[in-house]
């Protein structure tokens, strides 16, 4: 059905085809497996490609209550991309990305990687980010959720700097295409921290990952979570699209539920892979490295400044006010329970809790 249903539009726009050759410099440097993914499973399609982000522009005159701070062909591109080319939902999600900046301006004063309260919580961790991808080109980000000291780190500089990683990381044509991988590690995370995780805070931050931002979440993943976390879950739930339920998934300490999903060789040993223990001051010492200057700073309203920064060694001496951490998880590396199919029910996805 799916070729048939689009043979018409290819059909009616054939005469795009000099703006269409204007356009394949937005594919430039994908992959050709990525391209045919982008083609099979996002409704991409070159030779329209210039007609579905017009579509969206010419969009924008009914929203007069949003400042929409950029709308060249490169930034909608992400948008449709993340709506699968429906423009209408492309528009939706464009529209609420500037309306969350507008709603919480506190948020995005001074949003770069040497704010303060920004460089403290990339410093210890928030969000940890894998160099290699997985076997489905995804970007895999780690939150070691034990990391969090409330009196250093409010919640809102965490999420802000889990935000600016993923602005600088979404600049990446592969990634918003692939998408992404979010891990948390809940071993020793107390109840006294998790009484910190209010409705509002959490709503705050499902706002602005789930509804406001074009990235493409293959899975969020639980490892090691105490009761209370699945307590948390009737907090959220309401707040929670179907698609994002199905796509939560408790593991508690089964490696199997897990290596399933995202191969082994892929993952830190913290999570029974092959690779080192993962590196706290990793992804820090990118966004802080020796390059980065004033004017290079990664804000929200100059987006062609966002470009991940290579460092040097030193820099942990030179921006850290303490020594730096790996992951605090309390599952020392390889330790994790290997179990039968089927043993723990904790590897359904939340939407089994239903």
């Amino acid at each position: 059905m799916g070729p048939v249903s689009l043979l018409p539009k290819y059909q009616k726009l054939s005469t795009w085809k000099g703006d269409s050759a204007k356009m394949t410099h937005l594919q430039a440097g994908l992959s050709p497996e990525t391209i045919e993914k982008a083609r099979l499973e996002l409704n991409e399609n070159p030779d329209v490609l210039h007609q579905d982000i017009q579509q969206v522009r010419d969009m924008i005159i009914t929203r007069p209550d949003i400042g929409f701070l950029r709308t060249d062909d490169a930034f909608i591109l992400r948008f449709l991309r993340a709506r699968k080319f429906h423009q209408a939902d492309a528009f939706r999600l464009l529209a609420q990305y500037f309306q969350y900046r507008q709603l919480n301006l506190d948020m995005f004063k001074n949003f770069k990687a040497d704010d303060p309260g920004i460089k403290r919580a990339l410093i210890d961790g928030f969000p940890g980010v894998l160099e290699n991808r997985d076997h489905y080109g995804r970007k895999i980000l780690l939150l070691f959720a034990a990391n969090w000291d409330q009196s250093r780190n409010s919640f809102t500089d965490i999420l802000r700097a889990i935000l600016l990683s993923l602005e600088v990381l979404i600049e990446d044509p592969e990634l918003q295409i692939n998408g992404f991988i979010l891990i948390i590690d809940w071993s020793n995370f107390s109840f006294k921290q998790a009484s910190k995780l209010t409705p509002s805070i959490l709503k705050l931050a499902i706002e602005g990952l789930q509804d406001s931002f074009p990235a493409r979440f293959g899975g969020v993943h639980f490892v090691n979570q105490p009761w209370y976390i699945h307590a948390l879950y009737t907090l959220i739930k309401p707040f929670l699209k179907d698609k994002t339920r199905k796509r939560i998934f408790l593991h508690g300490n089964n490696l199997n539920s897990l290596h399933q999903l995202i191969h082994p060789e892929f993952l830190p040993s913290e999570f029974g892979g092959t690779l080192p223990p993962y590196d706290m001051g990793t992804w820090a010492r990118t966004l802080l490295g020796p390059d980065y200057s004033d004017e290079n700073d990664y804000t929200h309203t100059s987006y062609n400044a966002m470009h991940v920064k290579h460092t040097s060694s030193n820099l942990e001496r030179e921006c850290s006010p303490k020594p730096m951490k790996r992951s605090q998880s309390v599952v020392e590396a390889g330790t994790l329970k290997h179990e039968e199919k089927g043993e723990n029910e904790n590897t359904q996805p939340l939407l089994a809790l239903d």
